[in-house]
């Protein structure tokens, strides 16, 4: 999307090399996804299927979506061998009962600090988390101190909206996805094999 500054002819392929000078490798990278658009955790799960190609161990926690939701990317991560924790409640506005989503929460997460902790894997997707910082169903301080303190070859990536100031000052790549337009806008709901 052209920015209103911007004219068709601002838009040139680049000439000069655009990676830094000096650049140096980091032995494990912590990212996030967050914003109001679409996006987030199929970038994730892209990463996903990137390590998995170079022979990584893959852990994928969910927080929100619960084990009877049976998306497409649980059923092929689990076929390539990735460790899958569906540890949510779902939405919060189907829940009869907000305090037993927030307890689930926070076993969701205890086990999310020991899989990070544990250092068995190369790379760890913690999805939809934000949102239970935001809420204040689990402490953004404990969040961040748990990757902070990861083993050091332990690769995270994190998305949900709204994505904490803390988390983002952590994080070495933060991308904001933005809402420009959705099929929800126009009444479709969401469709299995693109949303789910």
């Amino acid at each position: 999307m052209l920015q209103p500054s911007m004219s068709t002819d601002d838009l040139q392929p680049l000439i000069d090399d655009p990676r830094p000078t000096g650049g140096r490798q980091a032995e494990s990278l912590v990212l996030v996804n967050t914003g109001n658009g679409k996006g987030k955790s199929s970038a994730a799960f892209g990463v996903m299927l990137r390590a998995l190609a170079r022979d990584w161990k893959v852990a994928v926690l969910q927080f929100v979506k619960s084990g009877d939701w049976k998306v497409g990317e649980e059923k092929m991560g689990r076929q390539l061998g990735v460790t899958w924790h569906s540890l949510g409640g779902g939405f919060t506005w189907d829940s009869d009962d907000l305090q037993h989503d927030i307890d689930l929460a926070r076993a969701a997460w205890a086990t999310a600090a020991q899989v990070l902790a544990a250092g068995e894997h190369d790379l760890v997707i913690l999805d939809e988390l934000t949102y239970l910082c935001t809420w204040g169903w689990i402490s953004t301080e404990e969040v961040v101190a748990a990757i902070v303190n990861r083993p050091p070859k332990v690769n995270v990536i994190v998305t949900g909206r709204d994505a904490p100031q803390a988390l983002i000052d952590i994080a070495d790549t933060v991308t904001e996805m933005h809402h420009v337009k959705h099929a929800y806008d126009q009444g479709i709901l969401a469709k299995r094999g693109i949303d789910y």
